[in-house]
């Protein structure tokens, strides 16, 4: 299959795709004699893997990571898939921490200020804003 295909089956744009080729992060099983890239079952199948592994929050070289455990199952060991998981876990728990964290300031700041039609020149929230 084309590019175009690919990217219909696979839900990631063309352009996309060109650019994981690029990275080297996935491309096309072979080209054509015109060098169009040409797409088989297979590179469906890892195309959708990477769509998922973003979907989780995998960077590109965490993806690129579970690839190589994915091509290469019989010379790698499931703790290495874990151990990229549990680190993914442990920063989106701390992402989640300062979002909690930036989510009570900010309710802070707009609970002090009277939201009122006044000059904004004693805005508890400007004023806050301004302190070091």
């Amino acid at each position: 299959m084309k590019i175009g295909d690919l990217a219909a089956r696979s839900g990631i744009s063309a352009h996309t795709l060109r650019y994981y080729d690029k990275t080297g992060l996935f491309s096309a099983s072979r080209r054509s004699d015109k060098n169009y890239r040409i797409y088989s079952q297979d590179d469906l199948i890892t195309a959708k893997f990477i769509k998922r592994s973003k979907e989780c929050g995998f960077s590109l070289a965490e993806t690129s990571a579970l690839l190589a455990i994915k091509h290469n199952k019989d010379q790698h060991v499931c703790a290495e898939a874990k151990q990229i998981t549990v680190t993914k876990i442990t920063e989106i728990e701390q992402q989640i921490a300062k979002l909690k964290q930036m989510q009570n300031t900010l309710q802070q700041l707009e609970y002090f200020c009277c939201g009122g039609q006044e000059s904004a020149e004693f805005c508890s929230i400007i004023s806050a804003l301004e302190q070091e």
